[in-house]
């Protein structure tokens, strides 16, 4: 029995290699899950979008529910009266852009995309105005 050669129970290096490896591996994936949980701004946009497409999917629900109940006479008569509406918002729309000067077309066009690259400021401005509106009127009637 003592001429059976031992295993030897020290790793080779390919094998000491591989297993680094694979520590490696793990590693960056414990790491990689620490730092998802740790993403505040992600799992809350990830939350914001499952809500979001929560109240879409039960708005639709809601719409074609409220559809489905009203009436063929009435719906025709919204979307007449849709129909119209667009039509004339159109007519006016180019009556309006025939009657104004290019220079002022042009600088209503660059009003438009500040105010829309500005949605937030011009809200919050709003809401101020509103308030000194509210507070000038209550100020006047005492």
């Amino acid at each position: 029995m003592t001429d059976k050669p031992q295993k030897d129970s020290t790793p080779t290096p390919e094998q000491l290699r591989e297993q680094v490896e694979v520590t490696r591996e793990e590693l960056g994936q414990t790491v990689e899950a620490l730092a998802g949980k740790a993403d505040v701004k992600a799992q809350a946009q990830q939350k914001a979008a499952k809500v979001k497409s929560q109240v879409h999917d039960k708005a639709a629900h809601a719409l074609h529910r409220a559809q489905d109940k009203t009436p063929e006479p009435v719906r025709e008569k919204a979307a007449h009266a849709r129909q119209q509406l667009t039509e004339t918002a159109h007519v006016l729309g180019e009556k309006i852009e025939g009657s104004t000067p290019e220079p002022v077309r042009a600088r209503a066009g660059h009003a438009v995309e500040v105010a829309r690259g500005n949605r937030l400021l011009l809200i919050t401005a709003g809401v101020a105005v509103l308030a000194v509106f509210v507070l000038m009127r209550r100020s006047r009637r005492n």
